[in-house]
């Protein structure tokens, strides 16, 4: 492999590192611009040593027979420890608040990456470019896609004023179950005074989690029907 051969691998692996992590540092994630472009050069030249490796084994080789049975080289182990050993450093842009897990697709971006310079370092370009249109395209276009056509599950809070305590809490549990909506808390407000009724008041805070087809209209419609319900306000 030359020195020009070398220059346009790395330098392919900088564009496309750039690329994809252009459009995670316009997003404001953890791992961005600078982290994409050394994580695609690093495994190129993880790629391009194995290269290396290889040539100089079957230099050695050809100068001495005998050591044919004796010298190996393979060309995916090192190639392997980078594919794994990348998930550390995806782990770190990976963060867990509020009940959701969010980097995910940042960590999912480093991987490809790490796989694209690979590619990049063996010399498959046209491997490379075309993968990383797809994962541009990805990143960007069907973003929009799946904000407009699967919106996922989001966090929703809740306020419910109710009468008959004891019992309201388990029809509540109940409609949730039914409607497929996951409880992640629960806060009972205790007051001194007690404005709306005299008896069996109650004040709750739920947090909750609902399909993308349950909206929030419809539980604050459906809850808002049950008799002992007072006031169901979102937060």
């Amino acid at each position: 492999m030359n020195v020009y051969e070398v220059i346009i691998r790395l330098l392919l692996a900088t564009i496309v590192g750039g690329l994809i992590g252009y459009e995670r540092e316009y997003k404001n994630r953890p791992a961005g611009f600078r982290t994409h472009i050394l994580v695609c050069v690093g495994a190129s030249v993880i790629s391009m040593i194995q290269l290396y490796n290889i040539d100089q084994t079957v230099t050695i080789i050809l100068e001495h027979p005998e050591l044919a049975s004796a010298l190996k080289a393979d060309i995916g182990r090192i190639g392997a420890q980078v594919i794994s050993g990348i998930g550390f450093l995806g782990a770190g842009t990976i963060i867990h608040q509020k009940g959701s897990v969010k980097g995910l697709t940042t960590a999912a971006s480093l991987w490809v990456v790490a796989c694209i310079g690979l590619a990049v370092g063996l010399g498959y370009y046209t491997l490379s470019i075309l993968s990383t249109v797809a994962v541009v395209i990805v990143l960007v276009s069907l973003k929009k896609f799946e904000s407009r056509f699967m919106d996922k599950s989001s966090l929703i809070k809740i306020e419910i004023v109710y009468l008959d305590k004891k019992e309201m809490i388990q029809k509540i549990d109940n409609y949730f179950q039914g409607k497929n909506i996951k409880i992640k808390n629960i806060e009972f407000i205790i007051e001194e005074e007690i404005e709306e009724c005299k008896a069996n008041y109650g004040r709750s805070l739920y947090s909750i989690v609902a399909p993308r087809y349950v909206g929030k209209e419809e539980i604050i419609k459906d809850l808002a029907l049950m008799e002992e319900v007072i006031k169901v306000t979102i937060i």
